[in-house]
């Protein structure tokens, strides 16, 4: 009989920490668009995809920068399916990513499991880690949920015995989904009904990929000959998106000579999306040298596959080494998505829903020898293992039952989607956002429905994060024009590019912050101490500062970043060490600040911001480099070079970011060490 348990499991992790609480205003790092030379090339679904509604901005999400490097045995929550075939181990804490998928009767692990918990700077908001099959919905990258809670309950399966629901509000794109897991008795394929609906009167974009590492001293059968590549203009290899904006049609198995099914062939990260014929199933599976391995098939909805490698070059086994620790084994990812490449986005029409069901399981097959014998070979024990019809049928099965409503509550998510409900009054059968999953987060925002205005925050904490959807800006501009509620409207209107204005309420909010100072001054002339707000400057002057940096007046920006970081320090409570709240805003403002400071020249000014950073936070790897950076800007080249000896870790490491190198550059002819080379691209740039 199938059951559902909760257990727990125990590993080396490092804490995820506080999320930065500076809104991200700066547009995303990485705008993903197709040259102009390579568009007359597309499919015209693919080209109309590729140019609909791309993400230009993280909000309303914040980034999620606090984790570290250091590990220490911690104990997460499991949610375990299993039948006397399989055991799949789930972590509803870290956005439902399945863990492991276990085949019993030949005891082997169908995935890469990940032997530590360790976060890295590769989903959209920041915080992400390897291994597993994570489902990616939002936009192009990984999601913003992947170290974030989801739901998850019992419901009823379609065979009798019991699914696990996983279910959450996706805030990039505004948009509820569902996946379920069941494992029907005897059966050695694990089912995956997934659902995104959009509640919303007008059509909105959307996105889907699951991503699935597996080991990468594996070959990769997709059933196609050709695929997509993002690649160098130099020509040489492939890199991932983000770097690069070329797209080329490339031959499968082999292009420029290499077979490059075999992930160990390639020197350099690559992503490669294959072109599955129309009418062709949809499948992808990862084989060793002995023909066993993982396959995921779907239905047809689920149209895209995927090949992503990180190459054996010294940056690519950097990265590997550093999302877990040497000696445990590389991995690649098979991937399967709503459309071609992950340059697309799908336009999800007003109050309707895609739905698709995805099957993973143990595929035994022989992957040597010519293409289309092995794809035939493989396809044909898929066939027999999991017929193509008996994944449609499973599909129409699970559709009457998506609706099923929870009932034993296995876990709990955010309560942004309780929120939305209440402000829209949607019913959502099957994925019920109740109020009891509100929190301290939704707190304000539930004051301003309710009530129509904004609270100011307890204990002149600082501002937490914005909603930036068009109701919650029109709730906005309605409530009283305090300095808070300002600094919140400028952050919506410039997520919605009304920049202009944005800036014209941070500017009132600063102007009606003074003049309520200035009224408490002349109310108590005589206290000798300076007038006492909720609201403090500085939130609404770093964002002025960020506007000042976009349109280019560097010098104003490091002016008001300057001022920002003032007024911060004085108005900061509890002293040195403080509240952890207090500890994250002071580290992000600060390393902006000195950012800024040192892009205008004005290295005194970063200095004396350097200095009043709290002594724990200058031990940080990232604030190593930025120290590093700074005694380069002060001439001290050979103190800058010791930061190198003495030896620190970027914790926060964006993939693709090349600071390291470059400042490695200016300060020595040497070859960059290995520790530091994180170089993805031919020639390290």
């Amino acid at each position: 009989m199938t059951t559902i348990r909760r257990e727990v499991l125990t590993l080396p992790a490092a804490p995820l920490g506080p999320d930065n609480p500076l809104p991200p205003l700066r547009p995303l790092d990485e705008a993903h668009r197709i040259d102009d030379r390579d568009r007359a090339d597309l499919p015209r679904d693919m080209a109309r995809q590729v140019d609909y509604e791309p993400l230009r901005s993280l909000l309303p999400a914040q980034v999620r920068d606090g984790y570290g490097r250091g590990r220490e045995p911690g104990e997460l929550e499991a949610l375990v399916i299993e039948n006397d075939r399989l055991r799949a181990t789930v972590l509803p804490a870290l956005g439902g990513r399945i863990a492991s998928l276990r085949h019993k009767p030949t005891d082997r692990e169908l995935l890469y499991v990940n032997p530590v918990l360790q976060p890295a700077n590769f989903a959209l908001n920041g915080a992400w880690f390897s291994g597993g099959i994570e489902w990616n919905i939002g936009a192009t990258g990984h999601t913003t949920l992947s170290c974030s809670p989801v739901h998850a309950a019992l419901v009823p399966a379609p065979d009798g015995g019991r699914m696990l629901r996983l279910w959450e509000w996706e805030r990039l794109r505004d948009l509820p989904f569902q996946v379920d897991l069941w494992l029907p008795d005897g059966s050695d394929f694990l089912y995956v009904g997934a659902r995104i609906r959009n509640p919303h009167e007008r059509p909105a974009p959307t996105y889907w990929w699951s991503n699935i590492a597996v080991p990468e001293d594996r070959r990769v059968l997709a059933p196609a000959d050709e695929a997509w590549l993002p690649h160098c203009p130099k020509g040489v290899g492939g890199t991932p998106i983000g770097y690069e904006r070329r797209l080329r049609r490339v031959p499968v198995p082999e292009y420029d000579g290499i077979d490059r099914t075999y992930p160990p062939n390639s020197t350099y990260a690559a992503d490669y999306f294959y072109e599955v014929p129309d009418g062709r199933r949809r499948w992808i599976a990862a084989l060793d040298e002995h023909g066993h391995g993982l396959v995921q098939t779907s239905t047809d909805a689920l149209r895209g596959r995927k090949l992503f490698v990180w190459g054996t070059g010294p940056g690519g086994r950097r990265w590997q080494e550093w999302l877990t620790e040497p000696g445990t084994g590389g991995y690649c990812e098979i991937q399967a998505g709503l459309v071609r490449t992950q340059l697309e986005h799908v336009k999800l029409e007003a109050e309707s829903e895609v739905s698709w069901l995805e099957a993973y399981g143990p595929l035994d097959a022989s992957p040597e020898g010519d293409w289309h014998t092995v794809l035939r070979g493989a396809e044909d024990r898929l066939e027999a293992a999991l017929p193509r019809v008996d994944v449609d049928g499973a599909y129409d099965a699970w559709l009457p039952y998506a609706d099923a409503e929870p009932g034993e509550r296995l876990a709990t998510g955010s309560g942004w989607g309780a929120l939305e409900v209440l402000r829209a009054g949607w019913k959502l059968p099957g994925t019920p956002f109740a109020e009891d999953t509100l929190g301290e987060q939704q707190r304000p925002w539930l004051h301003l429905l309710r009530a129509g205005s904004l609270p100011e925050p307890e204990h002149h904490e600082p501002p937490g994060g914005t909603l930036v959807a068009r109701p919650w800006r029109d709730m906005l501009e309605t409530t009283a024009a305090t300095p808070l509620a300002e600094y919140h409207l400028g952050v919506a209107q410039w997520h919605g590019d009304d920049r202009a204005q944005a800036v014209r309420s941070w500017e009132r909010g600063l102007q009606s912050l003074q003049s309520l100072r200035s009224l408490q001054g002349r109310q108590s002339p005589r206290s000798g101490k300076s007038p006492e707000t909720a609201a403090h400057r500085w939130p609404l002057l770093r964002c002025l500062a960020v506007a000042d940096q976009e349109d280019g007046h560097h010098e104003r920006a490091a002016d008001r970043y300057a001022e920002a970081f003032d007024d911060l320090c004085a108005r900061r409570p509890g002293g040195p060490g403080g509240d952890v709240r207090w500890t994250a805003v002071a580290a992000a403002l600060g390393r902006e600040s000195i950012g800024a400071l040192l892009a205008a020249g004005r290295t005194a000014d970063a200095r004396a911001v350097w200095e009043r950073l709290e002594p724990a936070t200058r031990t940080r790897g990232r604030f190593r480099l930025t120290e590093a950076e700074l005694l380069a800007a002060e001439g001290r080249r050979e103190e800058a070079r010791a930061v190198f000896d003495d030896g620190f870790e970027v914790a926060d490491l964006r993939e693709g970011a090349e600071s390291i190198g470059l400042l490695w550059a200016r300060l020595d002819d040497a070859p960059l060490p290995a520790r530091y080379d994180f170089r993805m691209r031919p020639d390290g740039g």
